[in-house]
């Protein structure tokens, strides 16, 4: 298939090899297209795949990103070409560096649950002092803060969380494990301190691409800052506009940082919208000018005005949901659209129970977005602990969740005098479970029980040496029992069902990962960490083009509908209440820009004259941004908080015609 032909700035953009390049990309620009187009471009001009890195968030961009370069590179030219994650490519470099950072080999991947699980013993039990310990080190750690400088200048409540981050660290390097934050941290910190390290990756890629380059944090723009070097043959693609998640250490000042550090950088803006009518684009680019910017931009689009925005005044959330469904009956009748062409976009999941209530009513089919991930279910997480375990006898937090699952009859006396055991002697609750040295409080029947599990797991681990890792873990769930136990200890039928089925579409994932793309075997230790950095949604992709879409205004980054409702337009919802001083506004501002620029042909957004807070129903106002779009060209019939009668007539006989035209009648004048 014929690939689309580049604009004059797509096509500079791609053949630009002389130094630095930032790309600004507006929403809808094209920028993955130019990302693929360079990566086939390095190649024709003698770059061979081993030597190129391409770099996203999210595996699904990553995945993307990959298959439209293989449409136009050969399977040859792209041999070795890395087009990933940020932390797969920390991880990549983790694991060949593994002794200069003094890991052993087979390290682990500790995520959340371990992690809290980790600061319980080290913050105590309380779950929101937890939750602030782990949001407070995962910030230091992305602003490449370490446990000593935290320690330095930490004051008040962030004093023992400090004293704790030390701790962890040293904690998860004992277990032979590092958490998520590490897989970004530690390559900075080889970059960094290792002249001869810094060489070699430097060596490996001559030439660097980064996507979505404006949610970069300290981190990642430094990994970057250190890979590209002297030479700095790299292509950055991002939108300051559209950096929303400062609360993850995204910095949009690594856009204007980029020119300090590297004063040769070339600027090409992409301004094109390919996405959306001119209407929602003049709305977009008026509410953006209100912010301070590093480059101005201004997108434009050929696809005609399109329909005018609309904003809705409604009395409270109920009717705000009631005359938004309305909206997407009425609209459908009329265009015969399927529903999937539909999204509501709201600043909080609170919102989405209305809008839920009023669909469900209306027997109207939907989906919400950013469900738990398929891989968080413990199902899964207990198989995954299994096999992290058989390929790092090291991870304590592993061994815990598996010891007693399904049940050993080991108690909690068995484990907390192993616990002790192992911390006195500086080893592993596996190695310690062998049972050399338990002296008191372990009795014969616990200790055989620990050491004919440690027997098991070893002798799995060497089974894994040579088995395919699917038939390993359906060896795994037969010798533990484990159908048995999910079905044992379901809540009830339905639910034990849904557990084995998860079961099996695990071993089907299992199935489709353990070879590798030329069709070697992958290890078990590369599953494990293929496993461990799996973004997986747990929601069925099934008739998606059936279902309207519900979803957060973050969760809509990176997305496009054909008709979007903006709801919640009112202050303290959008912007939010905790987001009002100058520099959240901007964020919060952004945030509006990320969802007026995912509609494609029409555009709507609604706001409650009153809204329910604290079980009663509070007067609102209507958001500040509102009065930022260009009025001349947006309709807002109620903008005087006044019913419009005329108006709402008009859409009720519009809904009454639509209905009587899909029954097959005339309309009555």
């Amino acid at each position: 298939m014929a690939q689309p032909k580049l604009n004059p700035q797509q096509e500079s953009a791609v053949r630009y090899l002389d130094g630095p390049l930032l790309v600004l990309a507006g929403a809808g620009s094209g920028k993955t297209g130019v990302i693929t187009r360079k990566i086939a471009y390095l190649i024709q001009r003698g770059y061979t795949g081993d030597r190129i890195a391409a770099v996203t968030f999210t595996n699904k961009a990553a995945r993307e990103m990959k298959q439209r370069a293989s449409k136009l590179v050969s399977r040859e030219d792209a041999r070795g070409l890395t087009v990933s994650t940020f932390h797969s490519l920390g991880l990549q470099m983790i694991r060949a560096e593994h002794q200069t950072l003094g890991y052993k080999s087979r390290f682990s991947i500790f995520d959340a649950e371990d992690g809290d699980k980790l600061l319980a013993d080290l913050i105590g039990r309380d779950v929101e002092q937890r939750k602030i310990a782990r949001f407070t080190i995962s910030g230091w750690k992305s602003a490449l803060i370490d446990p000593a400088q935290a320690l330095a200048s930490a004051e008040g409540a962030d004093q023992p969380i400090a004293r704790a981050y030390g701790e962890y660290q040293r904690r998860l390097k004992a277990y032979n494990a590092v958490d998520f934050d590490d897989l970004l941290s530690l390559p900075v910190q080889l970059l960094r301190d290792d002249p001869a390290a810094r060489e070699r990756w430097q060596n490996r890629f001559r030439y660097l691409l980064v996507d979505e380059y404006q949610d970069t944090n300290v981190a990642q723009y430094e990994l970057l800052r250190l890979l590209a070097g002297g030479r700095a043959a790299f292509t950055v693609v991002g939108d300051d506009d559209q950096s929303i998640y400062a609360w993850r250490g995204a910095r949009p000042g690594n856009i204007a940082d980029l020119s300090r550090d590297f004063p040769h950088l070339k600027v090409i803006k992409l301004e094109q919208n390919y996405r959306s009518v001119g209407n929602v684009l003049s709305a977009a680019n008026r509410l953006i000018q209100s912010n301070q910017r590093a480059y101005e931009k201004t997108l434009w689009s050929a696809m005609g005005q399109g329909d005018r925005i609309r904003i809705l005044a409604c009395a409270d959330e109920a009717g705000e949901a009631e005359r938004v469904v309305s909206e997407i009956s009425a609209h459908r009748l009329r265009t015969g659209n399927k529903l999937g062409g539909y999204a509501v976009l709201y600043r909080g999941n609170f919102q989405s129970r209305a809008f839920e209530k009023a669909m469900r009513e209306r027997n109207m089919a939907y989906r919400v977005s950013g469900g738990r991930s398929f891989f968080e279910r413990s199902e899964i997480r207990d198989l995954a602990a299994y096999l992290r375990l058989l390929t790092n006898t090291d991870d304590d937090a592993a061994f815990l969740r598996v010891v007693n699952l399904p049940r050993r009859e080991l108690g909690p006396a068995t484990l907390e005098t192993l616990a002790h055991y192992a911390g006195q002697r500086h080893r592993s609750l596996f190695d310690a479970a062998r049972g050399i040295g338990l002296t008191g409080g372990i009795n014969d029947r616990a200790g055989r029980r620990l050491e004919e599990f440690v027997d098991w797991a070893e002798n799995l681990a060497a089974l894994g040496e040579s088995t395919p890792v699917r038939k390993l873990v359906t060896q795994l769930i037969t010798d533990i029992g484990y159908r048995d136990w999910l079905r044992d200890t379901a809540a009830n039928q339905r639910a034990g069902r849904k557990r084995l089925e998860n079961v099996d579409e695990f071993l089907g994932w299992l199935g489709h990962v353990e070879e590798n793309e030329d069709g070697t075997p992958r290890s078990l230790d590369d599953v494990v960490r293929r496993l461990s950095l799996m973004d997986f949604a747990s929601q069925s992709e099934k008739d998606i083009e059936n279902q309207v879409h519900l979803l957060t205004l973050h969760a809509a980054k990176g997305l496009e509908f054909d008709h979007v409702f903006l709801v919640g337009m009112e202050e303290g919802l959008l912007p939010h209440h905790a987001c009002l001083d100058d520099e959240k506004i901007e964020e919060e501002r952004r945030l509006l820009y990320v969802g007026i620029t995912r509609a494609r042909k029409t555009l709507a957004l609604s706001y409650a004259r009153q809204r329910r807070r604290g079980g009663e129903n509070s007067d609102t106002t209507p958001s500040r941004f509102l009065e930022e779009l260009p009025r001349d060209e947006i309709d807002w019939p109620q903008a005087g908080g006044k019913r419009d009668i005329k108006a709402e007539a008009e859409h009720g006989r519009g809904q009454l015609a639509a209905l009587k035209a899909m029954l097959g009648s005339e309309p009555t004048p």
